[in-house]
């Protein structure tokens, strides 16, 4: 597996002219299992996002902190730096982005610590496509302040180790 790939994309903008359209959300996904990572960032393309994909967590950490994102799919197993890593490192560079996390289980202590980290959605795989698309609807929406991208957090109110 290529640890270092990124694929990055731009959607066509549409028909509107660029004075009336809202600009282009920007999406990293980070999954190490390609078939859920390209099929998400094809599937986001479709709907007009601007994606970048990375297959590990540290090229989604290194992407992260080069570029501004509107919000983050990460898959929670991860093989070196877990999504819930990629989370805490988030949290302690008090980068403020809305997070969905993807995963096939979570053990109940994993999913505490993970509420105290702040997803705001928690999808379990196998999800289908109208699950996927709604939740970052959902996402987007209610963190429309995140439209310009990475924001500083206030300390977080719980110890974050990285």
């Amino acid at each position: 597996m290529n640890n270092v790939k990124i694929k990055s994309t731009i959607a066509k903008a549409g028909s509107l002219s660029p004075v009336f359209s809202k600009p282009i959300q920007r999406i990293l996904v980070v999954d190490d299992d390609p078939f859920f990572c390209h099929r998400n960032a094809e599937v986001l393309i479709r709907h007009g996002y601007q994606v970048n994909a990375a297959e590990s967590g540290e090229v989604g950490w290194e992407e992260l902190q080069i570029n501004r994102y509107n919000l983050l799919i990460t898959e929670n197993e991860l093989p070196s730096l877990t999504g819930v890593e990629l989370l805490k490192k988030l949290r302690s560079a008090r980068i403020l982005l809305p997070v969905i996390m993807a995963t096939k289980q979570m053990s109940r202590p994993q999913a505490t610590r993970l509420l105290r980290l702040h997803p705001v959605v928690t999808l379990l795989k196998p999800y289908t496509i109208e699950e996927f698309l709604s939740a970052v609807k959902v996402v987007l929406a209610t963190h429309a302040a995140a439209d310009e991208g990475i924001k500083s957090l206030p300390a977080p109110p719980f110890p974050v180790t990285a």
